[in-house]
């Protein structure tokens, strides 16, 4: 009888440390946001981009047969990946009717949507970390297909590389604390208008959105920064959330080390870039974003913004820079704080 009792002490014992091993993520000495941050890579960004970006899809104008084209594309990404839908089943689309898109304008845009993905947290699912960047272009002008690989295609597969890496933290068991949303917006370049919808039909409501990180033309260079490509602008990051801002640097220093331009920031930057894409939408509402950016070229809104000229290297390092952010708030013990309403 006593031996049956020490076994079965034996047995309690190696369980419970089993199960605390477990507890603890079995290997304390790996970053796991360095891991799968590592699966964002060029070769997969090409990948998409040379697809989403192709004649095939006709310049993505909102509405129209190319941009269905690219909504289906990101479908199926997700569907393959195991990435769940929001809407539940098999329903990716926030659907967005031509009545919407038009009112109070003179054009006569179609029906659209924007297409949505989600990864729910382990432990704080009601709070929501947007990704987002816009799926549409300006389509075919001239006879000419404007196949916007800067615009917003590197944002585009950016987001679908960033969700991937979160999906596999997911199968290893590592899901994220906070929800993730995955959000590609359409009809940016008519004024905004698929984050528009969004911010006020959310799938989630917006008080329990913790923050918005836009990625709208990631993959190339602007005259500013021929001598030193290493960059990406950063806009807003410190307009609402000074942790968000002090959160994106530590990132930044600790993995990507790339150089953070804050010249658009400005308030009285001319450009007014922080009110141009859709994380303005979200700021409006007091949820804290960072929109990512490499500035303009003299491929801007022309039929030679194609994949061929993306630097897919510095592609990579922006995605995984966003990544680490993204990762950093879904796992951080509290939301981040807005102290600047």
């Amino acid at each position: 009888m006593k031996k049956l009792i020490l076994s079965a002490s034996i047995f309690a014992l190696l369980a419970s440390c089993s199960s605390s091993k477990n507890a603890s993520n079995i290997d304390l000495n790996v970053d796991y946001a360095e891991k799968y941050a590592a699966s964002i890579t060029e070769k997969d960004l090409a990948k998409h981009l040379f697809i989403y970006a192709s004649d095939e899809f006709e310049g993505r104008e909102t509405g129209e047969p190319g941009q269905k084209k690219s909504a289906a594309y990101l479908k199926k990404f997700y569907v393959d990946q195991g990435i769940s839908s929001p809407l539940g089943g098999d329903d990716y689309f926030q659907e967005i009717p031509a009545s919407f898109l038009n009112q109070g304008r003179s054009s006569d845009l179609k029906d659209s949507e924007n297409v949505v993905a989600f990864i729910k947290g382990s432990e704080r699912p009601d709070e929501v970390i947007i990704v987002s960047a816009h799926l549409d272009h300006i389509g075919i002008t001239g006879g000419k297909i404007n196949n916007g690989a800067d615009d917003d295609g590197s944002g585009t597969v950016a987001v679908l590389e960033i969700a991937e890496a979160f999906q596999k933290a997911v199968k290893d068991g590592k899901r994220p604390k906070r929800s993730v949303l995955f959000l590609h917006v359409t009809a940016e370049e008519k004024g905004l208008l698929g984050s528009s919808f969004y911010v006020q039909n959310p799938i989630f409501p917006i008080a329990n959105t913790v923050a918005d990180l836009n990625i709208d033309m990631v993959g190339r260079i602007d005259d500013r920064h021929t001598n030193n490509r290493n960059y990406v602008y950063l806009i807003g990051a410190d307009k609402l959330s000074t942790e968000l801002h002090e959160l994106s640097e530590a990132m930044n220093a600790k993995y990507t080390k790339i150089d953070l331009d804050y010249k658009y920031n400005d308030e009285s930057d001319p450009n007014r870039f922080y009110y141009r894409s859709d994380h303005y939408n979200f700021a409006k509402y007091n949820v804290p974003i960072i929109f990512y950016f490499n500035g303009t070229h003299a491929d801007y809104h022309k039929d030679t913004d194609t994949p061929d000229k993306i630097n897919y290297d510095l592609l990579q390092n922006r995605a995984r820079l966003i990544f680490h952010t993204a990762w950093e708030i879904a796992n951080r013990e509290n939301r981040l704080i807005v102290d600047k309403p």
